[in-house]
């Protein structure tokens, strides 16, 4: 990226990855339905406590996130969780098998941006070194 304070200035930030999911909410909410125990292997119990069309945006999120990250064999789900600030912001927060990832990649920022309209849940997220 330029760096608008000089011409010939160049920021050091290297974006790494970019993932983005869509999912069907109506379709997700089935899902869950006829396989009660993917809700608890998929989500945190923060996340879990969350109406449907959030947990299929959070649900998206984690797919993108394995995306960006080059979607290696062996991430767990519940090691990337969405949260989000008093504002309504959502960020990730990632521990165990996707901190070591992310790690290893050399990222130092998590961007993720998610939505919910017309029955579909959408998340996009940015890694940066």
């Amino acid at each position: 990226m330029i760096d608008p304070t000089g011409p010939q200035r160049v920021r050091s930030a290297v974006i790494v990855g970019v993932g983005i999911d869509v999912v069907d909410v109506e379709r997700f909410g089935q899902t869950l339905a006829r396989t009660p125990a993917l809700r608890d292997r998929l989500f945190t119990p923060a996340e879990r406590e969350r109406a449907l069309a959030s947990l299929a945006a959070r649900f998206a999120a984690k797919e993108a996130l394995a995306k960006a990250l080059g979607a290696p064999a062996g991430l767990h789900w519940q090691d990337a969780e969405v949260v989000t600030d008093d504002a309504g912001r959502p960020w990730l927060e990632v521990r165990g098998t996707v901190a070591a990832r992310t790690e290893a990649l050399g990222v130092r920022q998590l961007h993720v941006s998610l939505s919910h309209d017309a029955g579909v849940a959408s998340a996009v997220v940015v890694l940066e070194s």
